[in-house]
């Protein structure tokens, strides 16, 4: 059994089964023999199983946040907020499934009819992180079931017992075996037989881009489809026209959210010369008043690192721009709690030869650098291999059509520290990956378009 622990004080929460390969082979065997079936199905039918699921989460919504903070560390108001997050996306493609049309096109023959009709990829396989446990599998199932897909999915070993639950109440909504199937394992042997089983026609991968990397080359040789939702290093700009206040604020709740543990968490402050010093003050202000503890408490708190080699990078990253000469304005070291929480941390008078701006710190390190126009700005959000979010607090309407323009990621944030919702698509550039999730482009990457020509009509 994977044994699960609560990062907050070391104790036993759950257990998971390890399967062996042969367990692993007959879940994706189950999957794919329950496509044809899944597939024919009415879309109205796969919409109202995903809506009872949908339905038997919400009224049990409290239970789910509670185990989440138990092998997550997210205080409890978070877990809730993704609870309501990952419920969006099942009741978004509830609705979706009934809206994946084709099209007819103007014949090129007199005797015939052109049509574009789309149908299920076929059986797919998603592997999810640890820092959503509940949101990340809502977001991929909800939008392979309701294209027509089955799914079989790995959770993180970190948290697999969210993932576990919402099987579950899967299964009470009545959505068969087969058609949502959940393995936990061993990573890498796991991820192989998804790669490398040709029935699979789609993997899901949200995580480090390393791992990104090695699935899309596994999965080069059966040709799969690909969504890869990987690494983030996000600009988060403030220019001296911001809304001061707005930008202050936006910046607490986009960096501590998780304790930072967040793809999409901004990476690097960069703050106009002439508001610097007043930001960083302000800043400094307002998250000392945020306190470090058990999420279980009801009021916000920055919780744990998710384990050790989480903390001892955000250490390590800390460390070196010490040696760069940055400025502690705020914390920078373990917080006297002890065991994995790491105090909120604000590092002024910041170099971009730091490591730390070439990595994604996962921890609640707020680094401030210095700018001046708006051209070097650009110039320094953009000098980096990852493109997954930028943001930016400005007034100026032409700026921020600029910065949306030029700013090398798959979304731009424009005067917001909040991202998400399942109306809209989420995904990347360059190395952060490729393809998108949510919206009705999401249920696109789930659907194969197949042209028919209807010949001889007038015959």
């Amino acid at each position: 059994m994977i044994t699960v622990y609560n990062p907050a004080d070391g104790s036993i929460v759950g257990e998971a089964p390890e399967m062996s390969k042969a367990e692993v082979a007959q879940a994706i065997d189950r999957t794919c023999i329950a496509f044809p079936a899944w597939s024919r199905r009415l879309a109205k039918e796969r919409s109202e199983l995903l809506r009872a699921w949908f339905d038997l989460v919400k009224a049990d919504r409290r239970a789910f946040a509670e185990v989440m903070v138990q092998e997550n560390g997210k205080c409890i108001s978070e877990a809730l907020g993704e609870v309501d997050y990952g419920l969006g996306f099942i009741e978004w493609y509830a609705e979706e499934a009934k809206r994946v049309y084709g099209d007819t096109i103007p014949t090129h023959a007199a005797d015939s009819a052109v049509l574009v009709v789309k149908e299920p990829a076929g059986p797919t396989a998603a592997i999810t992180p640890w820092n959503f446990p509940f949101m990340m599998i809502c977001r991929k199932i909800a939008t392979a079931l309701a294209a027509g897909c089955t799914m079989i999915i790995k959770p993180s070993e970190e948290t697999p017992l969210t993932a576990y639950k919402l099987l579950d109440y899967a299964r009470r909504a009545g959505i068969p075996e087969g058609v949502f199937e959940m393995v936990t394992g061993n990573p890498k042997e796991i991820g192989e037989l998804f790669t490398s089983d040709l029935r699979i026609r789609k993997i899901s991968f949200t995580g480090s881009t390393a791992v990104g990397k090695l699935l899309a080359s596994a999965s080069g040789a059966t040709l799969k489809k690909m969504t890869l939702e990987l690494g983030g290093n996000a600009p988060f700009v403030v220019f001296a026209d911001a809304d001061f206040d707005e930008a202050v604020a936006g910046a607490v709740l986009a960096k501590l959210r998780n304790s930072g543990q967040v793809c999409i968490s901004p990476n690097r402050f960069y703050v106009h010369d002439a508001i610097y010093d007043r930001f960083v003050a302000a800043l400094a202000e307002r998250v000392s008043k945020i306190e470090v503890g058990n999420g279980m408490r009801e009021e916000f708190v920055v919780g744990p690192l998710v384990n050790q080699t989480g903390f001892d990078k955000v250490a390590a990253l800390v460390d070196d721009a010490r040696k760069h000469d940055a400025r502690v304005v705020l914390g920078g070291k373990q917080h006297s709690l002890g065991g994995l929480f790491y105090e909120p941390t604000i590092l002024a008078d910041i170099g971009d030869d730091v490591k730390m701006a070439q990595s994604e710190i996962f921890g609640p390190v707020f680094p401030i650098y210095r700018f001046t126009t708006e051209d070097e700005l650009i110039e320094r959000a953009n000098n980096t291999e990852y493109g997954l979010v930028a943001y930016a607090y400005t007034r100026d309407l032409g700026r921020a059509f600029r910065l949306s323009h030029k700013l090398e990621a798959g979304m731009v944030i424009i005067n917001s520290g909040s991202v998400g919702t399942a109306s809209v698509p989420f995904g990347g550039v360059k190395q952060s990956g490729y393809g998108r999730e949510g919206s009705y482009y999401g249920i696109e990457e789930y659907v194969e378009v197949k042209y028919v020509l209807m010949a001889g009509l007038n015959r």
